[in-house]
């Protein structure tokens, strides 16, 4: 079972939904999250897709886009993602930077019309498939101060082994590996000085504030591969589904510091390593209706994806002392260092089901404008396993995630074989109470492209901003607020993306 102590969160945190340190409630939004992609062409536009047929994109986005395809198409992107973080901490400013090249969209699609001459109100369809990356989690981040922290792990440490028998202490996670380190101590006797046998509270003998850093550093992804197919009737009424098999990928590494001064403890260290990968299946419906030739309705459900889910979880930690007696144990202590298992557990995750519409305005021949709008629930994710109680998770799942209203506009431009495109996206905030700081996803993007007989070439360029909340530790006052070490970052990624599609 994983350990993980990070809770990436809220700056107010209330007592009853600080109860959960597992982690798992922070993989239903990171792993339910996703972005405007497909190609270059729907990248440019906003990522607006619920109208618009006749794109390889139509595959994970509204599957009755297929019903508008007249010759097949083979289509291949490319993309490279630039994604800076400034963190700010104690009004201390530290920037990374993380780039990373990727194949965002592999699709066929092969083209079954009927003749013009055929009778009946089937028009034939489209089927095809595609795999195309959805999430990227490939960032670093943390934060460095010459200031002192307003607070330690340490007294995380000792909040947590409050009421944990010293025969049991060990066996704590972080805490346990704290305790082996030295850095808190059982209280042997009481207040009269006789000695208690298997003491149930501790303490420290480190009193100070540290200086404190941290640098977490995240990699991997998110695929899918779909099935789909589009049919035409009249060339009015399009529908269509699509079979999406997901997979994840994800790894964190977590290097955690303390530095003290005047102390017996000089610093410490916390190694955390984090693996998680998993597969699961959605389904996707949806259909475009043409009321006149030059509007197009759209509408699209897209099930739950239900995940099942593999981690592996390490934890290290050293603690350096200048040479204090520990009197309990006659011993000097100096480089103490311990080591976890290694947790693997495995888990199911039920991400929330999307809904959606959109509606396409064409101007003639000269290009059209597209709107999107779509509706999830956040706090509808559930977690399920039998090597850990999910309980606790799905309950902060619950009071934490509200549901979003996301939005997308966009617009194509033609002039003779070249295209010219432009987007703009907003992704609502996930969080139901946000106490003031929003985490919502501002996009723009652009773009280009040239289509000749049988080849097509776009370029998109797309640039997304949000800001977020990072806290290394949990700590309450009697308030129930959390006063451990809070991390303001500002988000920024710029993605190109080259989409290259023939016809036949």
């Amino acid at each position: 079972m994983r350990l993980l102590t990070y809770i990436l969160c809220l700056s107010l945190f209330t007592t009853g939904a600080a109860v959960a340190q597992s982690g798992y409630f922070e993989d239903a939004y990171r792993f339910s999250k996703t972005t405007p992609a497909g190609s270059a062409r729907i990248m440019g536009v906003g990522g607006t897709q619920w109208s618009l047929g006749g794109d390889v994109s139509n595959l994970a986005g509204n599957p009755a886009g297929l019903g508008f395809f007249r010759t097949s198409e083979a289509s291949l992107s490319l993309g490279y993602d630039l994604w800076s973080a400034d963190a700010s901490y104690l009004d201390q400013t530290k920037s990374y930077r993380t780039s990373d090249f990727s194949l965002p969209n592999l699709s066929f699609v092969g083209a079954n019309p009927k003749g013009v001459l055929e009778k009946g109100a089937f028009k034939g369809g489209a089927w095809g498939f595609s795999i195309q990356r959805i999430a990227n989690f490939s960032n670093e981040f943390g934060y460095y101060s010459d200031k002192l922290g307003e607070s330690s792990i340490l007294d995380f440490y000792l909040d947590d082994s409050f009421g944990v028998p010293e025969n049991q202490i060990e066996n704590r996670g972080l805490t346990g590996l704290a305790y082996q380190t030295y850095q808190i101590n059982p209280i042997t006797v009481d207040a009269a000085g006789k000695p208690i046998t298997n003491p149930r509270e501790y303490d420290s003998f480190v009193l100070g504030l540290p200086f404190q850093d941290e640098n977490i550093r995240q990699e991997g992804s998110a695929s899918q591969i779909n099935f789909g197919y589009g049919a035409n009737f009249n060339h009015k009424l399009f529908v269509g589904a699509s079979l999406g098999i997901r997979s994840i990928e994800f790894s964190s590494k977590k290097e955690y510091n303390e530095e003290f001064g005047d102390q017996p403890l000089i610093n410490s260290s916390l190694f955390e390593s984090l693996f998680i990968n998993g597969t699961g299946v959605n389904l996707n419906l949806g259909l475009i209706y043409k009321p006149i030739d030059y509007l197009n309705l759209g509408f699209v459900l897209q099930t739950p994806t239900a995940f099942a889910m593999n981690e592996e979880y390490e934890a290290s930690m050293t603690a350096t002392y200048d040479g204090y007696y520990f009197e309990p144990e006659d011993k000097i202590l100096g480089n103490e260092t311990a080591v976890s298992d290694i947790f693997m557990s495995n888990y199911g995750l039920y991400t929330p089901f999307k809904v959606g519409g959109g509606a396409t305005v064409f101007l003639g021949k000269h290009g059209f404008i597209s709107a999107d709008v779509d509706w999830v629930d956040y706090s509808a994710a559930r977690l399920s396993s039998r090597d850990f109680n999910e309980g606790p998770d799905n309950q902060v799942i619950q009071d934490f995630y509200g549901s979003t209203i996301n939005y997308r506009f966009g617009a194509e431009g033609k002039l003779e074989n070249w295209r010219i495109r432009a987007g703009y996206a907003h992704m609502g905030d996930p969080f139901f109470d946000n106490s003031g700081f929003d985490q919502s996803t501002q996009q723009l993007s652009g773009g280009i492209g040239i289509q000749f007989d049988v080849l097509k070439v776009d370029f998109s360029l797309v640039n997304q901003n949000f800001n977020s909340l990072y806290r290394s530790y949990k700590v309450l006052d009697n308030n129930g607020f959390n006063y451990g070490p809070l991390t303001e970052i500002k988000n920024s990624i710029t993605s190109a993306v080259v989409t290259v599609g023939f016809n036949f």
